[in-house]
């Protein structure tokens, strides 16, 4: 019966966000009212469940999410992202192109929202298609790939750092994990991939897009715009890779894993940014923090679908939901990564969203950690590969893609869905492969 209920949730969840278009963070929200009571908690004991749930789940994140929509924010607008993308495209040359899009789309995506790095970078894409003769999604897709494997793979990126904190995992463990992973997929669904698109012969749409495009003599230098991007990969690298080699008593140790943790590593990366690509050039410090406050209303709806998905979650433990399904699962062989991975791929089938997929997928599965001892820097990169599955009709990702690159349904069925679907497969198969190991 406590499962049935769960079904049911699911069921309204569906409706509400697909028949009716009710926005996630409402939809969310009313599911775990109703299976919280359904489940027989008194009403008061739901609500509070709810507000433990939202408060616990935006409580380690809202500094992450808050600092990366920052950092992203300065990387856009001081032209840090078109000085990475043009020198890398003019180093790499026009045979070696793709190569230069996923390092971009890789840099890029490590700081950004997908959505909010696929607009900056889709220009870019555009000149360089029409610059170097070569068909548009041949250019194209190895750019959106890296920046869909960085959503669902690579902290700090909102997905996987969500996911982990549901399920504790160990955040610079999953990024290292995360890169071994990510490597090979984004090779296979990028420019391997691509190589099969050309027969999609497509010209940019006329007036979609208005890019603020930089002079030279307005971009900062490579060096310094690589450098600011990736500062939080590097602290949480370095502090993944002390706590793999030294004791925990190591004074070097404590120090990389302070430095290490997400919210130091995005705070210290804002503050950099803040003087490498901001005052340092010749910007007033009211011009930086103005352009710091508008990059928190891009995040504020994400934020909020984040926390109810904490929500539900919540209610699934305090309804005793999870214990169910924890001695439920207690007696079946079915790998709990390929569990997480199925049911984030079900929910992202139906629901479309892929942030609402992991999210929920996270509440019902955070049990079987603790029966199965899975690793739960794994079932983070599980949860985020079955998210991001055979994205069609009811994503926005679709739409967008379609548009920006001038497809018909089929042909974006048969491209971007197709991409994601690799992604999410080769996921998979990393991830099992992995947990052979660790």
């Amino acid at each position: 019966m406590p499962l049935l209920i769960v079904a049911m949730g699911v069921v309204v969840l569906l409706f509400l966000m697909i028949t009716l278009k009710v926005n996630g963070f409402i939809s969310l929200v009313f599911v775990s009212l109703m299976v919280g009571i359904a489940e027989g908690m008194p009403a008061s004991k739901v609500l509070t469940s709810i507000q433990n749930g939202v408060g616990g789940t935006l409580g380690s994140l809202a500094l992450i999410l808050g600092f990366g929509a920052m950092l992203g924010k300065l990387i856009a607008d001081t032209g840090a992202a078109q000085k990475i993308a043009t020198t890398l495209i003019n180093k790499f040359g026009k045979k070696n192109i793709q190569w230069a899009l996923v390092i971009t789309g890789f840099i890029v995506g490590l700081t950004m929202f997908y959505e909010v790095g696929f607009v900056l970078l889709i220009p870019l894409v555009f000149t360089v298609a029409a610059s170097t003769e070569l068909p548009l999604l041949y250019v194209g897709v190895p750019m959106a790939a890296a920046l869909s494997v960085t959503h669902c793979f690579l902290p700090p990126h909102p997905g996987p750092t969500a996911i982990a904190a549901i399920y504790n995992a160990n955040i610079s463990m999953t990024l290292v994990y995360g890169i071994i992973i990510a490597v090979p997929t984004v090779i296979i669904a990028g420019p391997i991939f691509s190589k099969f698109l050309k027969r999609f012969e497509k010209e940019p749409p006329k007036g979609l897009y208005n890019p603020k495009i930089f002079k030279e003599e307005e971009l900062p230098s490579f060096a310094i715009s690589v450098f600011t991007a990736i500062i939080p990969v590097i602290l949480m690298t370095l502090a993944a890779v002390c706590e793999m080699t030294l004791p925990k008593t190591s004074g070097l140790r404590q120090v990389f894993e302070f430095l290490g943790s997400p919210v130091m590593a995005m705070f210290i990366a804002v503050i950099v940014g803040i003087f490498t690509l901001g005052i340092n050039r010749g910007q007033k410090v009211a011009e930086v923090m103005a352009m710091l406050e508008e990059s928190i209303s891009g995040i504020a709806m994400i934020l909020l679908i984040i926390a109810g998905g904490g929500a539900l979650k919540q209610v699934l433990v305090d309804s005793g939901v999870s214990k169910y399904i924890a001695v439920l699962m207690s007696g079946t062989h079915m790998s709990p990564l390929l569990l997480a991975w199925l049911v984030a791929a079900i929910l992202r089938l139906t629901l479309g969203s892929a942030t609402v997929a992991s999210m929920t997928t996270a509440g019902i599965v955070l049990p079987i950690i603790a029966t199965s001892h899975a690793n739960p820097a794994l079932m983070v990169l599980a949860t985020g590969a079955g998210s991001v599955i055979f994205s069609h009709v009811n994503d926005p990702g679709f739409w967008m893609f379609k548009e920006y690159f001038n497809l018909s349904v089929g042909e974006t069925l048969s491209s971007w869905s197709i991409l994601e679907t690799l992604i999410s497969v080769l996921g998979l198969i990393g991830v099992l492969i992995l947990g052979m190991f660790v």
